[in-house]
């Protein structure tokens, strides 16, 4: 880490490598690190064998867009490491390493935030088996950026561009919760009579999603494309169908939502799960011959998935998603921080 303006305030009592030391050095202990915070850069040891990829992907998490200005330290740096995360489990890649650069207002980078930041950091990375590896700290408004490092066998990393005519389509989990979390943390009050437990469920579901890093490596020898759905489930299905030249056909009635929803939101919760985002399960596509293999987990409870339609021909040069047999081009967009 780089020593730049968390530096430069003399009243400001603890310095950038004070920071590092205290809060964030002891995060860098995992096999394959042979040197990790302290010095200007990194080494990680790679294996001899030519059969693995390096995987790597980045995410910045901003202060009032991904996540509420009254978040916790530690519900802030649960959801940053979760999403990143998510992105290794879309490529079927295992999580290695990742870097940390945190901008951080002064008036936040006091001991007790810092400890319960790197707590939360530290919570997530243990389970998930992935080291903190170095990074940067400045003073600025607070935003986050992780960039997470994994390992896939050479030819298995998953992508967008592998479906074709014919194969199904499937999701991990529940959808729509992303959505109603986000809504449980901006509008609390207009969930006063949401059972406790429910709207508990929600925001923890919000600052900790499930990054499908199992279910990956489940199917990774099967599907044939798939992606995780930050931005909506209609939104990231058209990048595959965008990258894979084709066009998808889903049928709402097959969605999987979780029965909190069906029973509290009844009116929105389609919506949620076709448009919401912030889910961070995975879509997937799987050729007709693989269909039975990966049905048949599921019926034994060996994958947590379901099948929600079939990936069609593309009918002209702008793949769509059809929403039960109807044209969503309008809805593919989904969430861009640059479009109002």
């Amino acid at each position: 880490m780089e020593r730049n303006t968390l530096t430069q305030n003399t009243s400001f009592q603890l310095g950038e490598f004070d920071i590092i030391a205290a809060y964030f050095k002891d995060l860098t202990d995992q096999d394959g690190v042979a040197l990790g915070i302290g010095d200007d850069a990194a080494i990680i040891n790679l294996p001899l064998q030519s059969e693995t990829q390096l995987v790597v992907a980045s995410d910045t998490l901003v202060d009032g867009v991904h996540f509420p200005s009254d978040a916790s330290a530690c519900q802030i740096a649960r959801r940053a490491l979760c999403v990143n995360l998510s992105d290794m489990a879309a490529m079927a890649a295992i999580p290695r390493w990742f870097t940390l650069a945190l901008t951080l207002p002064r008036e936040k980078a006091n001991r007790q935030w810092l400890r319960d930041f790197s707590a939360g950091l530290a919570e997530v990375a243990l389970e998930y088996n992935c080291a903190l590896i170095g990074g940067d700290t400045t003073a600025g408004p607070l935003s986050i950026t992780i960039t997470m490092l994994g390992e896939v066998a050479a030819g298995a990393g998953l992508m967008r561009s592998g479906a074709t005519n014919g194969d199904g389509i499937y999701v991990t989990g529940f959808l729509g919760d992303g959505a109603a979390g986000l809504l449980a943390t901006t509008e609390i009050n207009s969930l006063s009579s949401i059972p406790i437990n429910v709207s508990e469920r929600l925001l923890n579901f919000f600052y900790q999603p499930r990054p499908q890093i199992n279910a990956a490596l489940k199917i990774r020898y099967l599907a044939s494309a798939c992606i995780d759905i930050s931005d909506g489930l209609v939104a990231d299905l058209g990048h595959i169908c965008e990258s894979s030249g084709v066009a998808a056909s889903i049928n709402t009635a097959m969605l999987p939502i979780h029965p909190d929803l069906k029973e509290h939101f009844e009116d929105q919760c389609h919506n949620w799960a076709l448009f919401g985002g912030d889910d961070y399960q995975l879509c997937f596509t799987v050729p007709a011959a693989d269909l039975p293999a990966i049905d048949d987990w599921i019926f034994h409870g060996e994958l947590d998935a379901t099948r929600i339609g079939s990936i069609v021909s593309s009918s002209d040069d702008n793949p769509v998603v059809l929403i039960d047999g109807c044209k969503s081009i309008d809805q593919l967009r989904g969430f861009d921080h640059f479009v109002l």
